[in-house]
């Protein structure tokens, strides 16, 4: 036993530049993109030197204060 299938017909479909047109815009991928290029990087915030430096009294004005 065969089991044939028919195409049914759409209105739609039935134009010749459909097919055209649906190549043109679907025919190829885009352009590929790095994953470097997909990440951007920079530092929360800018660094402050007055705030790395190391201060004798500050854990006092921190844990007293």
């Amino acid at each position: 036993m065969t089991h044939r299938t028919t195409r049914l017909r759409h209105p739609r479909h039935d134009t010749a530049g459909t097919d055209t047109e649906r190549h043109d815009r679907f025919g190829a991928l885009p352009e590929r993109i790095r994953p470097e290029d997909m990440v951007e990087t920079r530092p929360a915030t800018v660094p402050d030197p007055a705030r790395d430096r190391y201060h004798a009294d500050e854990w006092l004005v921190r844990y007293c204060g």
